[in-house]
């Protein structure tokens, strides 16, 4: 198979806060083939980010399977200067739960024949954005004063 793009973003109101995530699957030409969104619940920014890559992962494999896989290329591009460097091992881990998330996101990419993370600018990934905001937006979040 041929490159893969794929978009992702995560967001939080507050933070922690009201989470959410989006997904843009997108071919090398650039034309979008699959969105996905999903409400996380209470959770940081960063963590929302992190999950993100990881929905993003396992619906390709659900979506082509393990064999398909393991002939595409991803390019997976996020807005997240923390969560790329992060990921290409330019910027050190701290966070515990951050770094559960970073090693399940390596487990799943060694079923592909090459992931690349790639920071864009937010008007570059204003599809995932969106799908963030739509789905906070839609989600009855009432705030706690206690």
């Amino acid at each position: 198979m041929r490159k893969i793009i794929i978009y992702t973003d995560g967001g939080s109101r507050g933070n922690p806060g009201p989470s959410a995530i989006g997904v843009v699957f997108c071919n090398e030409k650039g034309d979008i083939f699959k969105k996905y969104s999903e409400y996380l619940g209470e959770t940081t920014n960063n963590e929302a980010e992190y999950r993100a890559v990881i929905l993003a992962l396992k619906k390709f494999k659900a979506l082509f399977g393990k064999k398909l896989a393991k002939n595409t290329e991803i390019e997976l591009r996020s807005d997240s200067e923390l969560l790329i460097k992060q990921l290409n091992g330019e910027y050190k881990i701290l966070e515990p739960k951050i770094k559960d998330f970073f090693i399940a996101i390596w487990n799943l990419k060694i079923d592909f024949k090459k992931v690349k993370f790639t920071l864009v600018s937010r008007t570059k990934n204003q599809e995932a954005d969106s799908l963030v905001s739509e789905v906070l937006d839609n989600t009855n979040t009432t705030q706690k004063l206690f």
